[in-house]
C-alpha cells in the first residue's frame, strides 16, 4: 500500500470572453421641416398638406430645422406654442428662446415624429427632446465652397445603372411609389389617393388625380408632366400646391409643372 503526502489536484482553466459590441454607420434620407412665424399660418399650411397627402411623412425620418425661429418668440401664437413667462432680468433671453418642446408636441399630435433638431442652441433642448444634429446637407448638394473638390480621375467610367423607373400599370388609390434616384414614368393614370415621390421628374401618360412630388432629393430642375391634369397635390423640391390653388382652366388638360425661383409654374402643353 502506498502512503505519503503527495496528492494530485486537477486545475480547470476558465477563459471569460467579453462579448463584442459592433458599431456600424448608416445613412438615411430624411425630410426636413422648417417652421416659420407666424406659426399659426405655418401649421395651417402643414395641416392642408397632410390632409392632401396623408402618407407624406409616414415611416420617414423627419428633421426639425428651427433656424427660422431663432429670433422670434412663440408667445401668443395661434398654434398654442407659448414660452414661459420670463423673469424681468431675463426678458430678452426668454423672448428669443423658441418653445421647441411645444413645437415637437404639436407635430407629434399630427402624426409627425421628429428624430432630431437642427440649427438650435444646445440650451433650447431638454433631455426629453430629440437630439441636436449638425453637419446635415441637402441631398445631391455640391461640396461647400471652402472645400476643394478632388481632381477627377482620368479612367474609363463604368456603365451607369438606369436611374429611371417605368411603371407599366396605373397607380391605384392607396399605392405609393418612392424613387429617390431619378425620374418616374407612368404609362397609365395615377388615381386619387395614390402618390409618387421622385428624385427627378415625373411623367404621366394618363390622368394625374393623386399626388405627384418631383425633385424630392433637392432637384429644382425637376418637372411634372401629365396628359390629364386633375391632381390632389403637386410639389417640386419642397414647394407644394394643392388642388384648390391650381388654375381651374388647366384641369383635364395636358400640363407641365416646373419651378421658377420660389414659385411653381404651370402651363398647358397643347
Amino acid at each position: 500500500m502506498a502512503s505519503g503526502n503527495n496528492s494530485s489536484t486537477a486545475v480547470t482553466s476558465i477563459s471569460l470572453t467579453r462579448p463584442s459590441l459592433p458599431l456600424r454607420g448608416r445613412s438615411f434620407r430624411a425630410l426636413v421641416l422648417a417652421p416659420e412665424t407666424p406659426l399659426g399660418d405655418w401649421f395651417s399650411h402643414l395641416d392642408a398638406l397632410v390632409q392632401r397627402s396623408p402618407t407624406l411623412f409616414s415611416e420617414r425620418a423627419v428633421i426639425l430645422d428651427v433656424s427660422g425661429l431663432a429670433k422670434d418668440p412663440l408667445r401668443g401664437d395661434a398654434a398654442r406654442l407659448e414660452t414661459a413667462e420670463p423673469a424681468e432680468d431675463d426678458t430678452d433671453a426668454a423672448a428669443a428662446t423658441p418653445d421647441i418642446a411645444g413645437l415637437v408636441d404639436e407635430l407629434k399630435q399630427r402624426g409627425i415624429r421628429i428624430m432630431g433638431v437642427e440649427k438650435a442652441e444646445p440650451a433650447w433642448l431638454g433631455p426629453a427632446l430629440p437630439p441636436l444634429l449638425s453637419g446635415g446637407r441637402p441631398a445631391e448638394m455640391a461640396p461647400p465652397a471652402d472645400v476643394k473638390a478632388p481632381e477627377p480621375v482620368k479612367a474609363p467610367e463604368p456603365p451607369r445603372k438606369p436611374n429611371s423607373l417605368v411603371l407599366e400599370n396605373p397607380l391605384r388609390s392607396g399605392q405609393s411609389v418612392y424613387h429617390p434616384e431619378g425620374d418616374v414614368t407612368v404609362m397609365g393614370s395615377v388615381a386619387s389617393g395614390a402618390e409618387i415621390l421622385a428624385g427627378g421628374s415625373i411623367h404621366i401618360y394618363g390622368a394625374l388625380r393623386g399626388r405627384a412630388i418631383a425633385g424630392a432629393g433637392g432637384n429644382p430642375r425637376a418637372r411634372i408632366c401629365c396628359r390629364k391634369f386633375e391632381p390632389e397635390l403637386i410639389g417640386i423640391d419642397g414647394l407644394f400646391r394643392t388642388a384648390d390653388t391650381t388654375d381651374p382652366k388647366l384641369r383635364k388638360k395636358a400640363v407641365q409643372v416646373w419651378l421658377e425661383g420660389e414659385t411653381l409654374r404651370m402651363a398647358a402643353l397643347d
